[in-house]
């Protein structure tokens, strides 16, 4: 045999082989979970590395950007839809989520660990699970806001006395986007619409996230703004002149169906899957009421929803149990998603 055809010979064995071991989906190493993750790196991180500690598997993610939040990655699973590399998807809100189940983005799984979670947090078809939430609130600076004069109802940030000191995240993105069309879905659309019409003209201050609001506010750049729980309590917790404000806690008179919104993080396995074993296993241990309870705490601060899950929460952040929630229909928010997300790009994005 000639060296020219041992090494074609030498090439065609390490293509055949190259090809058995892609085949048998043995080139990605099982051992390796790969996961898009839209909560914050540092709540999630350390659920990761105690994962790997326990099972032996490496989990190897990828985040979003604050400014993006959310949207990026779901965005990504729809472009990946015919060749996925993710395993698991562990969304920071849920309409997205609902998006994408009904797309065909994931694949059903009744994990174990959800037999003790309530039902409304139940993806159809076990496509998805809800489970960590935050709430939606309003954060004041206490040195620039008296007690007295703080808001209690979200139409009281359209009062013309917040001129220009409030601040909200982008409202296309993360979990500002999900409280708009939530908001549409229990207020109607014509409502909601003036509410973010008024906002605007109050001169309400857009910035890139929900953790520049809670800081500006804490710096006192602003007076008060939108954010989430996990956001507002860490400014607090930095020694911060801030107070968490839930916004209709005791419902709304002209609005039956307001209160304050409540937006759980979501966990699916993504549809072909390159390491279905350990997705599973890793949405087990995600859901499992030890991971909650560490995620009520270690600087994460997410309300649980599993009910045997320990809270570690400070006593600023009250529960859906301690508060009249916002009863949302998640499924006809995320219906709402598309137009909403027309009128906020026409209103805020000009």
């Amino acid at each position: 045999m000639s060296v020219r055809s041992s090494k074609s010979s030498h090439w065609l064995l390490g293509f055949v082989i190259s090809g058995t071991l892609l085949a048998s989906g043995c080139w990605r190493s099982s051992e390796r979970v790969v996961v898009y993750c839209a909560q914050d790196r540092h709540a999630a991180e350390r659920s990761f590395a105690e994962f790997e500690k326990e099972t032996g598997l490496s989990i190897a993610p990828k985040y979003d950007t604050e400014a993006n939040k959310s949207v990026a990655l779901v965005a990504e699973l729809q472009l990946e839809a015919t060749r996925p590399r993710a395993d698991v998807h562990w969304n920071n809100e849920i309409l997205g989520t609902i998006r994408l189940a009904r797309a065909g983005i994931y694949q059903p799984y009744e994990s174990p660990a959800t037999v003790s979670y309530p039902s409304w947090s139940r993806g159809p078809k076990h496509l998805f699970q809800a489970f960590a939430e935050r709430a939606r609130v309003i954060i004041v600076n206490t040195k620039l806001v008296p007690p007295a004069e703080r808001p209690q109802s979200m139409f009281d940030l359209i009062d013309p006395k917040w001129r220009g000191k409030m601040a909200m995240a982008k409202p296309q993105f993360g979990t500002t986007a999900t409280h708009a069309a939530c908001l549409f879905e229990v207020l109607g659309p014509e409502t909601a619409a003036n509410y973010f019409r008024a906002l605007k003209a109050n001169g309400m201050q857009i910035v890139a996230g929900n953790k520049p609001v809670a800081v500006g506010v804490g710096e006192g750049r602003f007076a008060l703004g939108w954010t989430d729980t996990d956001d507002a309590i860490l400014e607090l917790k930095a020694g911060k002149p801030v107070a968490l404000i839930f916004p209709d806690r005791e419902g709304h008179p002209e609005h039956p169906r307001l209160g304050t919104l409540f937006i759980p993080n979501t966990v699916a396995i993504v549809a072909g899957s390159p390491n279905l074993a350990g997705a599973r296993k890793l949405v087990d241990y995600l859901l499992r009421p030890s991971t909650e309870t560490m995620l009520s705490g270690m600087g994460a601060y997410q309300i649980p929803v599993n009910p045997l899950a320990e809270s570690r929460l400070p006593p600023e952040i009250v529960t859906r149990k301690e508060v009249t929630a916002m009863a949302v229909d998640f499924e006809r928010a995320a219906d709402l998603w598309e137009s909403t997300q027309a009128f906020l790009r026409e209103e805020f994005a000009r």
